[in-house]
């Protein structure tokens, strides 16, 4: 009887749990419907991603993220939708580097071309603050308003970097390692207390190129005349009324009343519809046609699959997933090519060459790549897409830096300093090659210095083959240097200037699809649903491991930004050997 009892429960107990699992992907895949007349809606103050791995740690704590493609797929299916009259954006303190902001300007433009009005709306552009790169990015607008109490913090451009080397001395440690060569500047990060020449060259020469940028924008969207420029950002900031005078915004208003303005002029019964709902319920662009795959390789390239490090809030790019991904829509006999989208600083040396060397297999198969890169697509970023067919790029996307670097922190002085001994018992000359306990002997640092001439000349030989250029003339580019991506394609490390919508067209004319035709674009690997991820995980390890709370989320959303800080800073690391194709981090004052 009581077996009997025990099956009852459990099978009431398991059609619970399944009828709440039904629940759960019902109410998730309900959609509502398109309103008749419909203004699309957006707040450009989130901030946006490339992408939300599929898994669950990501997808949670990254639910609240615009993806960018899901945003411009938004602004152009709509700007042939009948239903949409319009399009009005929050914009302010926007969180993009400038590519992004030029594949939004892009995108804004696009659904502006089919005479339908998108009006930008701004508490502020900088409080307190520069406000250059969310100006740029409301002059795609037809109309741009600003709160009365608001300002327009158009006041140039700013690079700065730390350097830590003080700080490593009064904590009795140093740093030693080498680069290849002068303008791989992430070493001097460790080992100088400013800028070298070569370091302040390249930081100049793409400060200029982003300001150049971002003044062609400007004074074509506003009317201004280009030699007037100048002056206009050293007048910087402007206060309300004095943004009007300078013709920088069209008015001063409350988010209301531009809302309701916007509300007025497409219909009183025009309904505001965020781009996310839109998108979902009125299905992508892009979704019938030949196959075109699209493969994400976002973040530090390692080996191994890629993940979200909820600690950190990093995505990493894992040679594991990415060739993956790369192989199996080569051998897809539906695929017709690949668009490769890269947003990276680079990593791995033998990830980004595995990544690198399906690349090639893939066109080798017949099978076109075309590389799309995002914000930053550098030193090992560049490496996985310089075999590609075509390379399409942003004129601000930072790419290149082909060089090498590498090091460890010797840190005896720092024990020394805490009364921290160590003792050790090794065989083999070169043991101790990476402990950060004994510096480099003479041997052993013949050994380093050989590894990264092997990598440096393995790096510009396959990008003198990749990109058709002589080997001469890669050596002379090469050296380590980051550049603009406008720069880039003047010297013939891109291909062509533009974003997502530039590097479909690419992708169409490579497979000889013609331009007017549609295509199907699937992303590789493909996706579960978020239910799917959950229920394929293997289970917790113990019943202290059962799930994770809110609270633990919100935990993890609050130490992210220390734990950024802490390994920007390598706290904790003995040496940088998985990071020698890593761009280092800007910190732009924009």
């Amino acid at each position: 009887m009581k077996k009997a009892i025990v099956r009852i429960l459990a099978t009431l107990g398991a059609l619970w749990l399944i009828t709440l699992v039904i629940m759960v992907i019902a109410i998730s895949q309900r959609k509502g419907s398109v309103p008749s007349k419909t203004i699309l809606e957006a707040n450009f103050e989130r901030q946006m991603v490339e992408d939300i791995p599929d898994e669950p740690a990501a997808k949670a704590l990254l639910n609240d993220r615009a993806v960018l493609r899901d945003v411009v797929d938004a602004l152009d299916r709509g700007a042939s939708d009948n239903r949409v009259l319009g399009f009005v954006a929050r914009i302010g303190a926007v969180r993009m580097g400038t590519a992004q902001v030029q594949e939004l300007r892009d995108a804004v433009t696009r659904f502006r071309a089919h005479k339908k009005p998108a009006v930008a709306f701004a508490e502020t552009f900088g409080e307190f603050g520069p406000g250059n790169n969310a100006y740029y990015l409301a002059t795609a607008f037809d109309q741009i308003y600003l709160q009365p109490s608001g300002d327009v913090g158009l006041t140039g451009l700013m690079l700065e970097s730390p350097f830590v080397k003080g700080t490593l001395a009064k904590l009795g440690t140093r740093f030693h390692g080498d680069h290849r060569y002068e303008y791989k500047n992430a070493l001097n990060f460790f080992t100088e207390s400013k800028y070298t020449p070569p370091h302040k060259e390249a930081m100049t020469a793409l400060m200029n190129s982003w300001f150049t940028q971002i003044k062609d924008g400007v004074t074509q969207a506003r009317h201004i005349p280009p030699d007037q420029f100048q002056v206009l950002v050293d007048n910087g900031p402007y206060l309300g009324q004095e943004a009007v005078t300078a013709h920088l915004v069209d008015g001063l208003a409350y988010r209301n009343e531009v809302y309701d303005q916007v509300k007025k002029k497409a219909g009183n019964v025009a309904e505001l519809l965020y781009l996310d709902k839109y998108l979902d319920r009125a299905g992508r662009p892009h979704e019938k046609g030949k196959t075109i795959a699209l493969v994400y390789g976002v973040g530090g390239v390692s080996r191994g699959k890629s993940n979200y490090n909820p600690v950190q809030g990093e995505l990493t790019m894992g040679s594991d997933t990415v060739a993956g991904a790369i192989r199996a829509a080569s051998e897809d006999k539906d695929v017709k090519a690949i668009l490769f989208r890269v947003d990276s600083p680079g990593g791995s040396y033998v990830a980004s060459d595995t990544i690198w060397q399906e690349v090639v297999r893939a066109r080798k198969a017949g099978k076109p790549v075309i590389v799309s890169m995002g914000d930053l697509a550098g030193s090992g970023g560049y490496f996985v897409a310089m075999a590609a067919d075509k390379i399409v790029a942003q004129p601000g996307t930072i790419t290149a830096s082909i060089g090498v670097l590498a090091g460890k922190l010797l840190s005896s002085g720092f024990w020394d300093k805490i009364g921290l001994t160590w003792d050790e018992v090794h065989v083999g000359a070169k043991a101790t090659m990476f402990t950060g306990t004994h510096d480099y002997s003479p041997d052993q640092w013949q050994r380093f210095e050989n590894w990264l001439d092997r990598i440096y000349v393995d790096f510009t030989s396959k990008v003198a083959e990749g990109r058709h250029l002589p080997k001469d003339r890669v050596l002379q580019i090469a050296k380590g240097r980051i550049w603009s991506g406008q720069d880039a394609k003047a010297l013939g490390l891109i291909d062509e200037v533009g974003g997502f919508d530039t590097a479909l067209q690419v992708a169409k004319k490579a497979a000889s699809i013609p331009e007017s035709d549609e295509v199907k674009l699937v992303v590789f690997p493909h996706r579960k649903s978020f239910i799917q991820s959950v229920l394929e995980r293997e289970g917790p390890d113990n019943s202290d491991k059962e799930g994770v709370s809110s609270a633990m989320l919100e935990m993890l959303r609050t130490v992210q930004p220390l734990a950024r800080e802490l390994h920007a800073l390598r706290v904790g690391d003995e040496d940088l050997g998985d990071d020698v194709l890593r761009m280092p981090a800007l910190e732009p004052g924009r």
